[in-house]
């Protein structure tokens, strides 16, 4: 498929418009960052695994009721997806309190919550993408408190979902992140699910070991993320396409400074 003009560029994806209006091809960089990108490096292979992996996700929750904006899988680094008005809200949902909730709240980490706990950051990355309230999403008119109230149930039901789908292989889903978007076709206007579900989104852990399976695996200097990568993707079943990714030792990885 023809990519057209780039339309966009983020820290790990880029938007090019697609030949059918409404459209957008999403191809998905090898870049990781962490801490609002004051730390990256490029991972060979990354992008291969985020695009199968939230293909995988999301064509699951398309068939199950959740609209979302992925329409299919072009090859190995992109796919072609409907283009929406993204809500600039990050839905985070938590079943397991660690990270930011346990530094700023001194949770004990890996605390098993009752119930999952949904909270909301201002999606600005000159601001470090601050926690808010549903006040300031009302007040300033980034989503009004009906459009709040079923996207938070639209979260819970991915959330039962994806818990489902993790425990049958050993995983357990910590947290996530999710992000949403305005559908505009005619006079047609709804909210969908966009963005990506993948491990660079979501806190995976092993059920045994609790060995972190995600980005965390940068984060914190554990090394070998895409080797976690692939573990998440075979045990989903869906590594076939990628045996040709070789696992990089993390102290081997290229700055993305030192990249020409």
């Amino acid at each position: 498929m023809k990519k057209g003009k780039k339309l966009y560029e983020g820290k790990a994806k880029i938007l090019y418009a697609a030949p059918e209006k409404g459209t957008a091809i999403q191809h998905f960089k090898d870049n990781a960052t962490a801490f609002n990108n004051q730390k990256k490096t490029i991972i060979e292979g990354k992008g291969i695994l985020n695009n199968r992996i939230s293909e995988h996700i999301l064509s699951n929750l398309n068939q199950i009721g959740i609209e979302t904006h992925l329409i299919k899988r072009i090859n190995m680094r992109e796919q072609l997806i409907k283009i929406v008005e993204i809500i600039p809200v990050e839905f985070i949902v938590r079943n397991i309190a660690t990270g930011s909730l346990t530094k700023r709240l001194g949770i004990e980490d890996g605390t098993v919550l009752d119930k999952p706990l949904i909270e909301f950051c201002y999606k600005n990355d000159e601001l470090n993408d601050p926690l808010i309230a549903k006040e300031h999403i009302t007040a300033f008119k980034w989503a009004e408190e009906n459009e709040i109230n079923w996207i938070k149930d639209q979260c819970l039901r991915i959330n039962d979902f994806m818990q489902g789908m993790f425990k049958g292989i050993g995983i357990k889903l910590v947290d996530f992140k999710l992000e949403f978007g305005r559908l505009n076709q005619g006079e047609v206007r709804r909210i969908i699910l966009a963005d990506e579900i993948s491990p660079d989104t979501c806190r995976l852990w092993d059920a045994s070991s609790e060995k972190k399976l995600d980005k965390d695996r940068f984060r914190k200097d554990l090394g070998n993320l895409l080797e976690a990568y692939q573990e998440v993707a075979r045990r989903l079943n869906i590594l076939h396409e990628e045996t040709n990714i070789k696992p990089v030792e993390f102290g081997k990885l290229r700055s993305i400074k030192n990249r020409k």
